[in-house]
Protein backbone atom coordinates (compact mmCIF):
# COMPACT_ATOMS: atom_id res chain seq x y z
CA UNK A 1 0.00 0.00 0.00
CA UNK A 2 0.74 3.37 -0.58
CA UNK A 3 2.13 5.43 2.50
CA UNK A 4 -0.07 6.19 5.23
CA UNK A 5 -1.44 10.23 4.39
CA UNK A 6 -1.31 11.30 7.80
CA UNK A 7 -3.76 9.15 9.64
CA UNK A 8 -2.63 6.83 12.63
CA UNK A 9 -5.91 5.21 12.58
CA UNK A 10 -5.86 3.59 8.63
CA UNK A 11 -1.81 3.14 9.00
CA UNK A 12 -2.98 0.81 12.39
CA UNK A 13 -5.26 -1.67 10.20
CA UNK A 14 -4.44 -5.55 10.08
CA UNK A 15 -5.47 -8.19 7.79
CA UNK A 16 -7.77 -11.03 8.78
CA UNK A 17 -6.50 -13.90 10.68
CA UNK A 18 -7.01 -16.55 7.84
CA UNK A 19 -8.34 -16.76 4.19
CA UNK A 20 -9.52 -18.76 1.78
CA UNK A 21 -8.91 -19.21 -2.43
CA UNK A 22 -12.02 -17.68 -3.51
CA UNK A 23 -12.31 -18.59 -7.09
CA UNK A 24 -13.58 -14.73 -8.15
CA UNK A 25 -10.97 -13.30 -11.48
CA UNK A 26 -10.86 -10.46 -9.42
CA UNK A 27 -9.56 -11.15 -5.75
CA UNK A 28 -7.72 -14.27 -5.09
CA UNK A 29 -8.99 -14.25 -1.56
CA UNK A 30 -11.21 -13.72 1.02
CA UNK A 31 -11.97 -13.97 4.94
CA UNK A 32 -12.03 -17.02 5.71
CA UNK A 33 -15.82 -17.04 7.45
CA UNK A 34 -17.39 -14.52 4.45
CA UNK A 35 -19.70 -16.65 2.07
CA UNK A 36 -20.65 -16.03 -1.57
CA UNK A 37 -23.55 -15.64 -3.62
CA UNK A 38 -24.77 -14.89 -6.78
CA UNK A 39 -26.17 -11.16 -7.07
CA UNK A 40 -29.46 -11.74 -7.95
CA UNK A 41 -29.96 -13.33 -5.02
CA UNK A 42 -29.26 -10.34 -2.94
CA UNK A 43 -31.09 -7.56 -5.36
CA UNK A 44 -34.60 -7.52 -6.94
CA UNK A 45 -34.47 -6.07 -10.18
CA UNK A 46 -37.22 -2.66 -9.91
CA UNK A 47 -39.35 -1.71 -12.99
CA UNK A 48 -41.25 0.66 -10.93
CA UNK A 49 -43.33 3.28 -12.80
CA UNK A 50 -42.24 7.19 -12.72
CA UNK A 51 -44.18 9.15 -10.25
CA UNK A 52 -45.68 12.85 -12.21
CA UNK A 53 -43.26 14.92 -9.64
CA UNK A 54 -40.11 12.91 -10.69
CA UNK A 55 -36.80 14.36 -11.78
CA UNK A 56 -33.61 13.02 -13.77
CA UNK A 57 -31.41 10.95 -11.34
CA UNK A 58 -28.05 10.86 -13.35
CA UNK A 59 -25.40 8.08 -12.26
CA UNK A 60 -22.14 9.44 -12.91
CA UNK A 61 -18.80 7.68 -13.74
CA UNK A 62 -17.23 8.89 -9.68
CA UNK A 63 -20.39 6.50 -8.32
CA UNK A 64 -22.63 9.50 -7.44
CA UNK A 65 -25.93 8.37 -7.91
CA UNK A 66 -28.15 11.85 -7.78
CA UNK A 67 -30.80 14.41 -9.17
CA UNK A 68 -29.51 15.98 -12.06
CA UNK A 69 -29.83 19.26 -10.70
CA UNK A 70 -27.84 18.63 -7.75
CA UNK A 71 -25.05 18.39 -10.15
CA UNK A 72 -25.02 20.83 -12.75
CA UNK A 73 -28.00 22.80 -14.96
CA UNK A 74 -25.92 22.05 -18.72
CA UNK A 75 -23.47 19.82 -20.42
CA UNK A 76 -26.11 16.49 -20.62
CA UNK A 77 -27.31 14.43 -23.29
CA UNK A 78 -30.76 15.28 -23.36
CA UNK A 79 -33.79 12.37 -24.62
CA UNK A 80 -35.98 13.55 -26.74
CA UNK A 81 -38.38 11.14 -25.58
CA UNK A 82 -38.46 9.78 -22.12
CA UNK A 83 -39.38 6.21 -23.44
CA UNK A 84 -38.73 3.27 -21.04
CA UNK A 85 -37.71 5.75 -17.99
CA UNK A 86 -38.40 4.05 -14.25
CA UNK A 87 -38.53 5.30 -10.80
CA UNK A 88 -35.91 5.41 -8.81
CA UNK A 89 -35.98 6.00 -5.18
CA UNK A 90 -33.85 6.63 -2.39
CA UNK A 91 -31.34 3.43 -1.29
CA UNK A 92 -31.63 1.56 -4.65
CA UNK A 93 -28.60 0.58 -5.98
CA UNK A 94 -28.35 2.11 -9.42
CA UNK A 95 -25.70 0.45 -12.47
CA UNK A 96 -25.32 2.23 -15.85
CA UNK A 97 -25.04 -1.15 -18.03
CA UNK A 98 -22.84 1.51 -20.59
CA UNK A 99 -21.03 3.06 -18.43
CA UNK A 100 -20.48 0.15 -15.06
CA UNK A 101 -16.98 -0.23 -16.83
CA UNK A 102 -15.85 3.09 -15.83
CA UNK A 103 -17.28 3.23 -12.03
CA UNK A 104 -20.76 4.53 -13.04
CA UNK A 105 -22.33 2.49 -10.09
CA UNK A 106 -23.48 4.22 -6.76
CA UNK A 107 -26.34 3.96 -4.28
CA UNK A 108 -29.64 7.10 -5.34
CA UNK A 109 -29.76 9.18 -2.64
CA UNK A 110 -32.78 10.94 -4.71
CA UNK A 111 -36.01 9.99 -5.30
CA UNK A 112 -36.89 10.16 -9.04
CA UNK A 113 -36.85 8.73 -12.54
CA UNK A 114 -33.82 7.63 -15.03
CA UNK A 115 -33.41 5.92 -18.44
CA UNK A 116 -34.01 2.27 -18.98
CA UNK A 117 -30.04 2.00 -19.73
CA UNK A 118 -29.87 1.63 -15.88
CA UNK A 119 -30.36 -1.49 -13.77
CA UNK A 120 -32.29 -0.58 -10.41
CA UNK A 121 -31.65 -2.69 -7.92
CA UNK A 122 -33.02 -2.90 -4.20
CA UNK A 123 -31.29 -4.71 -1.38
CA UNK A 124 -32.73 -7.42 0.25
CA UNK A 125 -32.47 -7.86 3.87
CA UNK A 126 -28.71 -7.94 5.23
CA UNK A 127 -27.58 -6.81 2.12
CA UNK A 128 -25.87 -2.75 2.12
CA UNK A 129 -26.17 -1.43 -1.46
CA UNK A 130 -23.47 0.97 -0.56
CA UNK A 131 -20.90 -1.73 0.11
CA UNK A 132 -22.15 -3.58 -2.78
CA UNK A 133 -21.72 -0.22 -5.25
CA UNK A 134 -17.98 -0.07 -3.90
CA UNK A 135 -17.71 -4.03 -4.96
CA UNK A 136 -19.05 -3.45 -8.25
CA UNK A 137 -16.73 -0.19 -8.84
CA UNK A 138 -13.87 -2.82 -7.81
CA UNK A 139 -14.77 -5.29 -10.72
CA UNK A 140 -14.74 -2.18 -12.93
CA UNK A 141 -11.16 -1.08 -11.82
CA UNK A 142 -9.71 -4.57 -12.21
CA UNK A 143 -11.38 -4.68 -15.96
CA UNK A 144 -13.33 -7.23 -14.70
CA UNK A 145 -16.38 -5.77 -16.22
CA UNK A 146 -14.61 -5.14 -19.51
CA UNK A 147 -14.00 -8.96 -20.09
CA UNK A 148 -17.34 -9.76 -19.91
CA UNK A 149 -17.85 -6.98 -22.07
CA UNK A 150 -20.90 -7.86 -25.23
CA UNK A 151 -19.52 -3.81 -26.02
CA UNK A 152 -21.51 -1.97 -28.48
CA UNK A 153 -19.27 1.12 -28.53
CA UNK A 154 -16.00 1.14 -27.95
CA UNK A 155 -14.56 1.14 -24.49
CA UNK A 156 -18.21 0.65 -22.89
CA UNK A 157 -19.92 -2.34 -22.24
CA UNK A 158 -23.74 -3.91 -21.43
CA UNK A 159 -23.19 -4.82 -18.19
CA UNK A 160 -27.09 -5.23 -17.79
CA UNK A 161 -28.42 -6.63 -14.21
CA UNK A 162 -28.64 -10.34 -15.83
CA UNK A 163 -25.02 -10.33 -16.33
CA UNK A 164 -24.82 -8.77 -12.61
CA UNK A 165 -27.35 -11.20 -11.43
CA UNK A 166 -24.92 -14.05 -12.71
CA UNK A 167 -21.75 -12.92 -11.17
CA UNK A 168 -20.66 -14.62 -7.37
CA UNK A 169 -19.30 -11.68 -5.13
CA UNK A 170 -18.51 -11.84 -1.22
CA UNK A 171 -20.93 -12.08 0.71
CA UNK A 172 -19.45 -10.74 4.55
CA UNK A 173 -21.78 -10.69 7.78
CA UNK A 174 -24.33 -7.78 7.80
CA UNK A 175 -22.46 -6.14 10.29
CA UNK A 176 -19.25 -6.20 8.74
CA UNK A 177 -21.02 -5.05 5.29
CA UNK A 178 -21.91 -2.03 7.35
CA UNK A 179 -18.36 -2.04 9.53
CA UNK A 180 -16.51 -1.36 5.62
CA UNK A 181 -18.97 1.36 4.82
CA UNK A 182 -18.92 3.36 7.58
CA UNK A 183 -15.16 3.00 7.50
CA UNK A 184 -14.92 4.06 3.91
CA UNK A 185 -16.99 6.71 3.78
CA UNK A 186 -14.94 8.38 6.73
CA UNK A 187 -11.64 7.61 4.93
CA UNK A 188 -13.39 9.06 1.83
CA UNK A 189 -14.38 12.04 3.93
CA UNK A 190 -11.16 12.80 5.01
CA UNK A 191 -9.39 11.92 1.41
CA UNK A 192 -12.08 14.51 -0.42
CA UNK A 193 -11.40 17.27 2.29
CA UNK A 194 -7.19 16.81 1.68
CA UNK A 195 -7.48 17.06 -2.01
CA UNK A 196 -10.04 19.40 -2.46
CA UNK A 197 -7.50 21.71 0.26
CA UNK A 198 -4.52 20.95 -2.53
CA UNK A 199 -7.24 22.21 -5.05
CA UNK A 200 -7.62 25.71 -3.77
CA UNK A 201 -4.18 26.07 -3.26
CA UNK A 202 -3.67 25.22 -7.08
CA UNK A 203 -6.74 27.68 -7.76
CA UNK A 204 -4.21 30.66 -6.42
CA UNK A 205 -1.07 29.49 -7.45
CA UNK A 206 -3.36 29.37 -11.31
CA UNK A 207 -4.58 33.15 -10.34
CA UNK A 208 -0.90 33.75 -9.23
CA UNK A 209 0.51 32.71 -12.30
CA UNK A 210 -1.91 34.67 -14.33
CA UNK A 211 -0.81 37.81 -12.78
CA UNK A 212 2.47 37.12 -13.47
CA UNK A 213 1.91 36.84 -16.84
CA UNK A 214 -0.55 39.64 -16.96
CA UNK A 215 1.75 42.30 -15.70
CA UNK A 216 4.81 41.33 -17.64
CA UNK A 217 2.76 41.36 -20.82
CA UNK A 218 0.72 44.42 -20.44
CA UNK A 219 3.08 46.54 -18.33
CA UNK A 220 6.47 45.27 -19.61
CA UNK A 221 9.88 44.69 -17.31
CA UNK A 222 10.98 48.09 -15.90
CA UNK A 223 8.83 49.42 -13.47
CA UNK A 224 10.26 53.37 -14.04
CA UNK A 225 8.96 53.33 -17.01
CA UNK A 226 6.16 55.98 -18.23
CA UNK A 227 2.89 55.10 -18.60
CA UNK A 228 -0.04 56.43 -21.06
CA UNK A 229 -3.63 55.66 -21.34
CA UNK A 230 -3.95 52.63 -23.69
CA UNK A 231 -7.31 53.33 -24.59
CA UNK A 232 -8.77 49.58 -23.95
CA UNK A 233 -11.01 48.98 -21.20
CA UNK A 234 -9.63 45.81 -20.16
CA UNK A 235 -5.74 47.01 -20.10
CA UNK A 236 -5.90 50.48 -18.43
CA UNK A 237 -2.19 51.88 -19.14
CA UNK A 238 0.98 50.73 -20.89
CA UNK A 239 4.09 52.10 -21.38
CA UNK A 240 4.59 55.02 -23.41
CA UNK A 241 6.90 53.80 -25.90
CA UNK A 242 4.69 50.86 -26.53
CA UNK A 243 1.69 50.94 -29.61
CA UNK A 244 -1.52 50.00 -29.94
CA UNK A 245 -2.77 48.09 -32.91
CA UNK A 246 -5.52 46.27 -34.61
CA UNK A 247 -5.09 41.98 -34.79
CA UNK A 248 -6.81 42.51 -38.35
CA UNK A 249 -3.21 44.35 -39.40
CA UNK A 250 -0.91 41.96 -38.10
CA UNK A 251 -2.51 38.13 -38.23
CA UNK A 252 -4.04 35.57 -40.50
CA UNK A 253 -6.60 33.69 -38.96
CA UNK A 254 -8.84 30.48 -40.36
CA UNK A 255 -10.32 27.40 -38.67
CA UNK A 256 -8.51 24.40 -38.76
CA UNK A 257 -8.99 21.04 -40.63
CA UNK A 258 -11.38 18.07 -40.59
CA UNK A 259 -9.45 15.13 -39.90
CA UNK A 260 -10.85 11.61 -39.07
CA UNK A 261 -10.76 10.40 -35.44
CA UNK A 262 -10.60 6.87 -36.64
CA UNK A 263 -6.94 7.48 -38.58
CA UNK A 264 -5.55 9.10 -35.04
CA UNK A 265 -3.21 6.92 -32.98
CA UNK A 266 -2.91 7.47 -29.35
CA UNK A 267 1.24 7.65 -29.44
CA UNK A 268 3.72 9.19 -31.50
CA UNK A 269 5.44 6.51 -33.95
CA UNK A 270 7.18 6.73 -37.34
CA UNK A 271 4.10 6.49 -39.19
CA UNK A 272 2.20 8.65 -37.45
CA UNK A 273 5.07 11.78 -36.48
CA UNK A 274 2.46 14.30 -36.74
CA UNK A 275 0.45 15.58 -33.30
CA UNK A 276 -2.99 16.60 -34.09
CA UNK A 277 -3.97 19.53 -32.00
CA UNK A 278 -8.12 21.28 -31.49
CA UNK A 279 -9.04 23.54 -28.53
CA UNK A 280 -7.81 21.46 -25.50
CA UNK A 281 -4.00 20.76 -26.88
CA UNK A 282 -3.17 17.50 -28.41
CA UNK A 283 -5.73 15.06 -29.36
CA UNK A 284 -3.53 12.10 -30.82
CA UNK A 285 -0.83 11.58 -34.13
CA UNK A 286 -1.79 11.27 -37.20
CA UNK A 287 0.53 10.54 -40.67
CA UNK A 288 -0.01 14.31 -42.11
CA UNK A 289 0.15 17.92 -41.39
CA UNK A 290 -1.60 21.72 -42.19
CA UNK A 291 1.12 24.15 -40.33
CA UNK A 292 4.77 23.44 -40.83
CA UNK A 293 5.99 26.22 -37.90
CA UNK A 294 5.36 28.18 -35.53
CA UNK A 295 1.28 28.73 -34.99
CA UNK A 296 -1.01 30.13 -32.23
CA UNK A 297 -3.87 27.51 -32.10
CA UNK A 298 -6.89 29.33 -30.27
CA UNK A 299 -10.12 26.69 -29.03
CA UNK A 300 -13.46 27.86 -31.26
CA UNK A 301 -16.00 25.82 -29.96
CA UNK A 302 -18.03 24.92 -26.37
CA UNK A 303 -16.05 25.32 -23.18
CA UNK A 304 -12.94 25.18 -24.75
CA UNK A 305 -13.14 28.19 -26.69
CA UNK A 306 -10.34 31.05 -25.77
CA UNK A 307 -7.79 28.08 -25.08
CA UNK A 308 -4.65 29.39 -26.62
CA UNK A 309 -1.91 27.23 -27.37
CA UNK A 310 1.72 27.46 -28.91
CA UNK A 311 2.64 25.14 -31.45
CA UNK A 312 6.71 24.94 -32.64
CA UNK A 313 6.29 22.18 -34.67
CA UNK A 314 4.25 20.59 -38.01
CA UNK A 315 0.95 19.81 -36.27
CA UNK A 316 -2.66 19.03 -37.90
CA UNK A 317 -5.26 21.63 -36.32
CA UNK A 318 -8.47 20.32 -36.29
CA UNK A 319 -11.72 22.35 -37.37
CA UNK A 320 -12.68 22.45 -33.40
CA UNK A 321 -10.07 25.47 -33.23
CA UNK A 322 -8.73 28.45 -35.20
CA UNK A 323 -5.24 29.08 -36.16
CA UNK A 324 -2.55 31.95 -36.00
CA UNK A 325 -0.13 31.10 -38.83
CA UNK A 326 0.87 34.81 -40.00
CA UNK A 327 2.23 37.22 -37.39
CA UNK A 328 3.89 40.91 -38.13
CA UNK A 329 5.88 42.44 -36.07
CA UNK A 330 5.02 39.77 -33.14
CA UNK A 331 7.45 37.53 -32.01
CA UNK A 332 4.71 34.35 -31.27
CA UNK A 333 5.29 33.52 -27.57
CA UNK A 334 5.02 37.47 -26.87
CA UNK A 335 1.50 37.30 -28.51
CA UNK A 336 0.37 33.52 -27.30
CA UNK A 337 0.56 35.14 -23.54
CA UNK A 338 -0.97 38.79 -24.91
CA UNK A 339 -3.69 36.44 -26.13
CA UNK A 340 -4.24 34.52 -23.04
CA UNK A 341 -4.73 37.61 -20.73
CA UNK A 342 -7.05 38.58 -23.19
CA UNK A 343 -9.93 36.12 -22.07
CA UNK A 344 -10.95 35.46 -25.77
CA UNK A 345 -13.71 33.08 -24.25
CA UNK A 346 -15.65 36.00 -23.58
CA UNK A 347 -15.70 36.78 -27.22
CA UNK A 348 -17.82 33.51 -28.12
CA UNK A 349 -21.67 33.82 -28.85
CA UNK A 350 -24.07 33.11 -25.85
CA UNK A 351 -25.79 29.88 -27.91
CA UNK A 352 -26.11 26.49 -25.95
CA UNK A 353 -22.89 25.63 -28.45
CA UNK A 354 -20.60 28.80 -27.54
CA UNK A 355 -18.43 29.59 -30.58
CA UNK A 356 -15.68 31.77 -31.00
CA UNK A 357 -14.61 33.43 -34.81
CA UNK A 358 -11.77 34.60 -36.12
CA UNK A 359 -14.04 37.42 -37.52
CA UNK A 360 -14.46 38.44 -33.89
CA UNK A 361 -10.93 38.13 -32.94
CA UNK A 362 -9.66 40.18 -35.56
CA UNK A 363 -11.99 42.80 -34.53
CA UNK A 364 -9.78 43.03 -30.87
CA UNK A 365 -7.04 45.61 -30.35
CA UNK A 366 -3.67 44.48 -28.87
CA UNK A 367 -0.21 46.53 -27.56
CA UNK A 368 3.06 45.99 -29.05
CA UNK A 369 5.90 46.91 -27.31
CA UNK A 370 9.40 46.82 -29.76
CA UNK A 371 9.93 43.02 -30.27
CA UNK A 372 13.39 42.94 -29.08
CA UNK A 373 11.23 43.91 -25.78
CA UNK A 374 8.54 41.19 -26.65
CA UNK A 375 11.25 38.89 -26.59
CA UNK A 376 12.81 39.52 -23.68
CA UNK A 377 9.35 39.78 -21.73
CA UNK A 378 9.17 35.90 -23.36
CA UNK A 379 12.06 35.06 -22.09
CA UNK A 380 11.81 36.21 -18.74
CA UNK A 381 7.98 34.89 -17.88
CA UNK A 382 9.79 31.64 -18.09
CA UNK A 383 12.10 32.49 -14.99
CA UNK A 384 9.65 34.67 -13.28
CA UNK A 385 7.06 31.60 -13.20
CA UNK A 386 9.39 28.67 -12.81
CA UNK A 387 8.61 28.60 -8.71
CA UNK A 388 4.83 28.68 -9.61
CA UNK A 389 4.70 26.17 -12.06
CA UNK A 390 7.02 23.62 -9.68
CA UNK A 391 4.65 24.07 -6.93
CA UNK A 392 1.79 23.29 -9.70
CA UNK A 393 3.67 20.24 -10.19
CA UNK A 394 4.21 19.16 -6.73
CA UNK A 395 0.53 19.79 -5.68
CA UNK A 396 -0.65 17.49 -8.42
CA UNK A 397 1.85 14.81 -7.57
CA UNK A 398 0.88 15.09 -4.15
CA UNK A 399 -3.22 14.50 -5.52
CA UNK A 400 -2.18 11.74 -7.48
CA UNK A 401 -0.83 9.95 -4.70
CA UNK A 402 -4.07 10.81 -2.44
CA UNK A 403 -5.96 9.06 -5.51
CA UNK A 404 -3.85 6.30 -5.96
CA UNK A 405 -4.05 5.41 -1.62
CA UNK A 406 -7.70 6.04 -1.36
CA UNK A 407 -8.29 3.52 -4.76
CA UNK A 408 -5.80 0.62 -3.19
CA UNK A 409 -8.02 1.40 0.44
CA UNK A 410 -11.35 1.11 -1.00
CA UNK A 411 -10.18 -2.58 -2.89
CA UNK A 412 -8.61 -4.01 -0.02
CA UNK A 413 -10.87 -2.84 2.32
CA UNK A 414 -14.00 -4.38 0.13
CA UNK A 415 -12.23 -7.57 -0.50
CA UNK A 416 -11.33 -8.42 2.70
CA UNK A 417 -7.36 -7.83 2.51
CA UNK A 418 -7.70 -5.61 5.83
CA UNK A 419 -10.35 -5.82 8.29
CA UNK A 420 -11.72 -2.35 9.53
CA UNK A 421 -13.77 -3.20 12.48
CA UNK A 422 -11.73 -2.05 15.31
CA UNK A 423 -11.37 0.94 13.37
CA UNK A 424 -14.88 1.29 12.47
CA UNK A 425 -16.02 0.80 16.23
CA UNK A 426 -14.09 3.77 17.40
CA UNK A 427 -14.75 6.24 14.60
CA UNK A 428 -17.15 9.50 15.50
CA UNK A 429 -20.33 9.41 14.11
CA UNK A 430 -20.31 11.69 10.68
CA UNK A 431 -22.38 11.31 7.85
CA UNK A 432 -21.22 10.51 4.84
CA UNK A 433 -18.81 12.46 2.05
CA UNK A 434 -21.04 15.49 1.20
CA UNK A 435 -21.82 16.22 -2.54
CA UNK A 436 -19.75 18.95 -4.17
CA UNK A 437 -20.57 20.55 -6.88
CA UNK A 438 -18.53 19.27 -9.97
CA UNK A 439 -15.85 22.01 -10.05
CA UNK A 440 -14.87 21.02 -6.60
CA UNK A 441 -14.89 17.28 -7.22
CA UNK A 442 -11.74 15.65 -7.21
CA UNK A 443 -12.69 12.80 -9.65
CA UNK A 444 -13.83 13.50 -13.17
CA UNK A 445 -16.95 14.43 -14.32
CA UNK A 446 -17.94 12.56 -17.61
CA UNK A 447 -21.71 13.06 -19.31
CA UNK A 448 -24.37 10.85 -18.80
CA UNK A 449 -25.20 8.25 -21.66
CA UNK A 450 -28.52 8.77 -22.38
CA UNK A 451 -30.48 5.17 -23.93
Amino acid sequence: MIANPSTPLMAGLQPYPEYKESGLPWSAQLPSHWKQERAKWLFTKMDRPVGENDEVVTCFRDGKVTLRKNRRSRGFTEAIYEFGYQGIRKGDLVIHAMDAFAGAVGVSDSNGKGTPVYAVCQPKTGVNAHYYAFIIREMARSQWILALSRGIRERSTDFRYDTFGGQRVPLPPPSEQAAMVRFLDWANGRLERAIRAKRKVIALLHEQKQAIIHRAVTRGLNAEAAFKPSGIPWLGNIPEHWEVWPLRRCISIRSGDFIDGSKLKNERSDSSPIPVIGGNGIMGFADRSNVSGLTIVIGRVGALCGNVHLVKEAAWITDNALRITRMVGFDAGYLAEQLRVMNLNLLANANAQPLVTGGVIKTQRVVKPPQDEQQRITDALQTLYVPVTSALSRLDREIGLLREYRTRLVADVVTGKLDVRPAARDLPAEPRAPELAPEESSEPETEETEA
